[in-house]
């Protein structure tokens, strides 16, 4: 979908874990990445290869990105903003965002929203657990609502394009899915 819309040009893939949401765009783009893990950044090199693309990856924080104002014509953000631990550091990395996105540059991002149900009698921070090598982590997660996302996104200098679930999310209340997608267009 986002491929067809986009067509071409520079994307930036922010929390490109091991690159699997490369490949719709492998044919006519220029693909960035960047990811806070060394060990993911290793396998998303393995990935490109696998799947034959050229990716320039860098290990870095999205609060941080090493690129010039103004690099990007699209990005994406698939699971990654939920990791950030405060409102002001999310809204950093949203204005590190808008930075380096051209204007008129779109992105879209999706969150884990906080009204799925498995998280109906949590706060709105919580602890994961997560199997890694025979252990278990406890990867923070901030849980969203479409609205505070949207307020977010406005804030940082983005236009809401569209708001909505997943595509795998097939009943008629948008705020019970288990994802909340965002597509974004930076202001001038």
């Amino acid at each position: 979908m986002l491929a067809k819309r986009w067509q071409k040009g520079k994307l930036l893939n922010l929390g490109c874990a091991h690159g699997p949401d490369f490949l719709p765009f492998k044919q006519n783009f220029e693909l960035y990445g960047v990811d806070f893990s060394p060990e993911m950044i290793k396998y998303a090199r393995k990935y490109a290869q696998k799947f034959n693309f050229e990716v320039k990856l860098a290990v870095t924080d999205v609060r941080h990105l090493p690129y010039p104002d103004e690099t990007f014509n699209w990005a994406i953000s698939v699971a990654t903003y939920h990791h950030i631990k405060s409102e002001a550091e999310r809204q950093k990395a949203l204005g590190e965002l808008k930075r380096v996105l051209k204007p008129g540059g779109e992105a879209f991002i999706t969150v884990w929203n906080r009204h799925q149900h498995r998280f109906w009698f949590s706060s709105k921070e919580v602890a994961v657990p997560w199997r890694q090598r025979g252990k278990t982590l406890q990867r923070y997660y901030y849980l969203f609502s479409y609205g505070e996302l949207e307020r977010l996104v406005k804030r940082a200098g983005f236009q809401v394009l569209k708001s909505f679930p997943e595509s795998s999310y097939h009943f008629p209340l948008k705020a019970f899915s288990k994802n909340i997608c965002l597509l974004v267009k930076r202001n001038y």
